[in-house]
């Protein structure tokens, strides 16, 4: 799909009439400017009508507005108080604590969301509910490359990277991932992975790296638990090796 894509802009920019676009799209920026006397618009219609891509447009006006950055905010205590089954919730609480015993710090995890994915409500609900079990959460913006999801892991120090996915790239996007964490001397942070995944791909991500896989509808507290006990066993094979 993407090569496709890339394939019409490259046509695209080969048929139309350069000087036009140009000109086109520099209206369009002096139009966001001087907003009293510029149809942004009409300006962007005529832009399309240049054939500049949807891209070029949204950058000709970024240069005078910016570009939006969502700023996700995790809230402690909501998912606790509304799970029912605490007892599940103070199991993955301890695990936590003996995790911190074992290492020296709480576990802590970073929620990604590669590719073309737009949803995060899936994302926030994991950062949400793992804090509540007693992990230290980082989470990742939306649209990230695999280079830059491990740069944060790296840079957050985290021991885990939890990669949510809706958009069908799990198969291309994890192993790119534990590739840039390998490039990066952290082949030590583990990579999980939940969303809507296909059971034919599971052994595929699996080789390539996946420590735990998650469908949809999975117990999010069962989750934490299992990569707890993934996190201890290792710290503890560590320290027998030690």
């Amino acid at each position: 799909m993407r090569n496709s894509q890339i394939e019409r802009l490259e046509k695209l920019r080969k048929e139309r009439n350069a000087d036009d676009c140009r000109q086109s799209l520099e209206a369009l920026t002096n139009a966001a400017e001087d907003r009293k006397n510029g149809n942004v618009l009409e300006c962007a219609v005529n832009a399309a009508r240049a054939h500049a891509s949807l891209g070029e447009i949204s950058d000709a006006v970024e240069k005078v507005s910016g570009r939006y950055q969502a700023v996700i905010h995790t809230i402690s205590g909501v998912y606790s108080s509304e799970f029912t089954d605490k007892s599940e919730l103070d199991k993955a609480r301890t695990l936590a604590d003996e995790f911190e015993k074992l290492s020296g710090r709480r576990p802590r995890i970073f929620v990604a969301k590669m590719g073309q994915d737009g949803h995060d409500r899936g994302q926030k609900v994991i950062a949400s509910s793992f804090a509540d079990m007693g992990w230290d959460v980082d989470v990742g913006p939306l649209f990230q490359t695999p280079a830059e999801t491990a740069q944060d892991a790296v840079d957050n120090d985290v021991h885990m990277v939890g990669f949510s996915s809706l958009a069908a790239g799990h198969n291309t996007l994890l192993p790119q991932l534990v590739d840039e964490l390998k490039k990066r001397g952290r082949e030590d942070i583990m990579v999980s992975i939940g969303g809507v995944i296909p059971v034919q791909d599971y052994d595929h991500l699996y080789e390539s790296g996946a420590v735990a896989i998650f469908a949809p509808g999975t117990n999010i507290p069962e989750a934490g638990i299992k990569l707890l006990n993934l996190l201890i066993d290792r710290v503890k094979e560590e320290t027998a090796e030690g």
